[in-house]
């Protein structure tokens, strides 16, 4: 069996293992009866209705995504804190902008899982993705200062490096290039 062809399996199946899980939370029990209706629920979902094939180009570093979701965590609260005392604070309501940010990430899948990210933490959302040239245009909820715009893009860019550490593209992993 080719590289490939034993790739797309595990994905496949990391998928009927994802939509089990997912279909026994909803139900809130663990039992036989679930988890063989989530499989059969499964396996008609994803034959009856197939997403289009999506190209995966990257591997998987389980340190960098420990590292990433690490990060996610940690932003999430602080951010939510920062969002907060804009929300309470006394004076006058924070200046907003859509700033543009490039991103040096080569894979779609990847640029997706860093433009959620970016959607995650509060005070942001992307408005308009350039697939061609890799640039994002987000609405930022503070920019009343040029530190507030420095820490966004200092953000954006962490998030573009830890994305690209916890699922370099596979040509990079085997040269040992992001390590």
């Amino acid at each position: 069996m080719t590289r490939p062809g034993l790739r797309q399996r595990a994905v496949r199946l990391a998928m009927l293992a994802w939509l089990v899980a997912v279909w026994m939370l909803l139900w809130g029990d663990v039992s036989w009866a679930n988890l063989l209706s989530g499989l059969v629920l499964a396996l008609l979902i994803t034959f009856a209705l197939p997403l289009p094939p999506v190209p995966v180009q990257s591997r998987v570093r389980p340190l960098g995504v420990l590292r990433l979701v690490g990060y996610l965590a940690v932003n999430l609260v602080v951010s939510s804190l920062q969002t907060a005392w804009l929300a309470i604070r006394p004076g006058p309501p924070p200046l907003t902008a859509v700033l543009r940010a490039q991103l040096a990430i080569r894979s779609d899948l990847m640029l997706a899982l860093a433009v959620n990210i970016i959607n995650l933490t509060p005070g942001t959302i992307v408005l308009e993705i350039d697939q061609v040239r890799r640039i994002v245009y987000i609405h930022v909820l503070d920019v009343g200062s040029q530190r507030a715009v420095a820490k966004f893009y200092a953000q954006v860019q962490q998030v573009e490096r830890l994305v690209n550490a916890a699922f370099p593209p596979i040509e990079d992993a085997q040269s040992g290039a992001l390590s």
